[in-house]
């Protein structure tokens, strides 16, 4: 066996993957948020789309960027200070080093993650994710987070997390592309529900809470490329946490969250991140 083959511990029953149809000609979220991350896996559509975005309101990609700082940071928080060693990953994104597994699997090898997102870009890179150590796994899963019970039931998961036991549910940056018509708090219910004692949610979302006409207008681009989207409060990101004990401290911003877990001093505005963000345990 060699380095490469160690290394990459891909589900031995997972079923193989038809092509996929990336759609170039359109712009993607994910894409999107790859391009504001400075990735390379967008096209022109999403880059003319970024460039929209940007006009009508240039914070975002600060926005993207200290959500993604605070992803890294939580998940290592969990795996080093409350060893957490499930972790499923709804919205997974295109995968952008260091992925969710790598930074736990740096702090526990024996951790296991299962990767969720509906998006065919994602799909098309899942190999990425797939890369675990010798002593944990990881899975990816095609599947809309529309569709909750569609991903506690899928056989990938099944097969790579135990729900009887603790698993940090992450939906970083997700739900701002699930208005309300659509069911995002039954949603976050729902996954929540299926979780043991124990367990996490970890959620940051967009807020037009200190720019209201600046994330208007972003939500109306979005809109406008054909992708739902919706800011929501601190009172309505709150609501996702009911029944949860927050963590201290609270339901607050990206960059105020834990700067004490493997974080340089961020000296960032509110307006200039504009998002919510939050981690629970499930009592």
């Amino acid at each position: 066996m060699t380095d490469e083959q160690e290394w990459m511990r891909v589900d031995p029953d997972a079923p193989a993957r038809e092509p996929v149809d990336l759609r170039t000609d359109r712009p993607h979220s994910a894409r999107m948020y790859d391009c504001y991350l400075g990735g390379k896996t967008n096209y022109p559509a999403d880059r003319e789309a970024v460039g929209k975005v940007l006009a009508a309101n240039p914070t975002v990609i600060i926005a993207a960027r200290a959500n993604r700082a605070w992803m890294n940071r939580v998940v290592r928080y969990l795996a080093e200070r409350e060893g957490v060693r499930q972790f499923l990953d709804i919205g997974t994104g295109i995968p952008t080093s260091p992925n969710l597994h790598e930074i736990v699997q740096g702090v526990a090898p024996e951790a296991r993650v299962v990767y969720a997102d509906n998006d065919p870009i994602v799909l098309a890179h899942a190999q990425a994710l797939l890369r675990s150590t010798p002593e944990g796994r990881t899975a990816y899963l095609d599947a809309d987070v529309r569709d909750p019970r569609r991903i506690l039931t899928a056989p990938e998961l099944l097969r790579t997390l135990d729900l009887d036991r603790p698993v940090a549910l992450s939906m970083a940056a997700l739900l701002h592309f699930v208005p309300d018509d659509q069911g995002a708090q039954d949603i976050v219910k729902t996954l929540v529900d299926a979780l043991a004692p124990g367990s996490f949610l970890v959620l940051s979302h967009a807020t037009g809470d200190f720019a209201p006409e600046e994330w208007a207008r972003t939500v109306e681009t979005y809109r406008a490329s054909g992708t739902d989207a919706q800011v929501r409060s601190r009172e309505e990101v709150a609501r996702f946490f009911d029944g949860l004990e927050l963590l201290a401290p609270g339901v607050v911003m990206p960059h105020q969250w834990r700067l004490d877990v493997d974080a340089s001093p961020l000296v960032l505005q509110d307006a200039e991140v504009s998002g919510w963000v939050g981690v629970a345990r499930k009592p």
